[in-house]
């Protein structure tokens, strides 16, 4: 695996695929700089060894169109600002405007180009349109991991035209490195925390995890369904009822690897989906029809401390409960608490997947676990085992 660190930059141009899919408020003033800083470590390792850094990267889903609404300019004094040097704009990201930027642009400078979804190629692989990118750089860097499970031009295809030149940035490589140490290196006992509304949504994952992990926390909405399936009554719950059968094979084929399963054995119950409704504690499998369990509660949540705090690697995916309402967000906080002490205890904890992220970023986590993945897709794809095609670009 070639990393931005087997290579040296002196008078050398890096075209560095960026994930810079920033949001921007009402004024185009981007409201959430992380993805920049995170690709930092990367531009200055280039700028520091006498290169300079051609930026691409997509923002939005424009459609093939130009809208200036989507224009990466907005984020050029942002970018500029995180970076530490001045970011230069193009106006496109290919043809003779881009290639001419490009021609004079010295050692130790910056250029951005603009939005590779302006082109409808850019989604579709298109292999000139690869091409015409490849022109813009002597060293091809993917650092995306967020666009790394789509086979786009600049993320995929645009590698076959560099060869022996294409390596992985900072960002990339350790996103890489912490999936790993999940999947196949961490030390045991491994546990994975999935939470969320529906078992739909992370059969794939858990089927895969199965054969990797020693114990497996069952949060969220995702419950419900667990305990309907073994004769528990839920109430008004969610719960997907054609789900159950593949529950209870979920269990099964637990029993059989060897992994315990830890499911909610008690839960805060609200009589509405409402941060203002009245709440119980009661049995997770004896809710009360009209009442929905909303948290977990406090049962639970010593159960759950005990399993998190002598496991060794650590996955969280998922919270779990409404974490958006402060009456439901107590079971989320105290399992980022857990994850907290058996980190600081020297296990490794790795977070990823869109509502797990929020959450961590919202209770002021992102320092206190080992590493929050900035990929939701791909994170969850390579959970799921698949080989991510950003990925499988440059190593092949």
């Amino acid at each position: 695996m070639k990393t931005i660190e087997d290579f040296n930059f002196e008078n050398k141009k890096a075209l560095i695929r960026v994930d810079f899919n920033v949001p921007l408020d009402a004024g185009f003033k981007v409201a959430d700089t992380n993805r920049i800083e995170a690709a930092k470590p990367t531009i200055i390792k280039v700028l520091e060894d006498g290169g300079s850094a051609i930026l691409m990267s997509h923002l939005g889903r424009p459609k093939g169109e130009q809208n200036t609404d989507f224009s990466l300019k907005h984020i050029c004094q942002t970018a500029s600002e995180v970076i530490g040097v001045q970011v230069k704009f193009v106006s496109d990201c290919v043809g003779e405007v881009a290639e001419n930027a490009v021609a004079n642009l010295q050692p130790g400078e910056v250029l951005l180009l603009e939005n590779l979804r302006f082109h409808s190629e850019e989604t579709s692989g298109d292999a000139n349109f690869a091409e015409q990118l490849s022109k813009l750089g002597d060293i091809y860097v993917n650092d995306a991991f967020g666009t790394a499970h789509r086979a786009h031009a600049s993320t995929t295809v645009v590698a076959q035209y560099f060869e022996e030149s294409k390596c992985f940035g900072y960002l990339l490589a350790k996103e890489i490195d912490a999936i790993e140490k999940v999947m196949r290196t961490g030390e045991k006992p491994v546990l994975a925390i999935l939470g969320g509304a529906k078992v739909s949504s992370k059969i794939t994952i858990i089927e895969n995890i199965l054969d990797k992990v020693d114990h497996l926390i069952i949060g969220g909405g995702m419950t419900y369904t667990f305990v309907k399936a073994k004769g528990g009554k839920v109430g008004d719950s969610i719960c997907e009822d054609d789900k159950m059968a593949l529950a209870l094979d979920i269990l099964k084929q637990a029993e059989e690897k060897g992994v315990q399963i830890h499911i909610p054995v008690d839960v805060i119950a609200a009589d509405d989906f409402s941060n203002d409704a009245n709440t119980q504690v009661v049995d997770s499998d004896k809710i009360p029809d009209g009442w929905q369990g909303l948290d977990a509660g406090p049962d639970t949540l010593a159960n759950f401390k005990e399993v998190i705090l002598k496991s060794k690697t650590i996955l969280w995916n998922g919270p779990i409960g409404v974490f958006e309402m402060e009456s439901f967000a107590n079971g989320t906080i105290e399992v980022g608490n857990f994850i907290d002490e058996a980190t600081q205890a020297g296990a490794f904890s790795l977070v990823g997947g869109g509502d797990s992220v929020a959450a961590v970023k919202q209770f002021g986590f992102q320092d206190k676990v080992s590493y929050v993945s900035t990929g939701g897709g791909a994170m969850l794809e390579s959970l799921e085992g698949k080989t991510l095609p950003g990925i499988a670009a440059i190593i092949s």
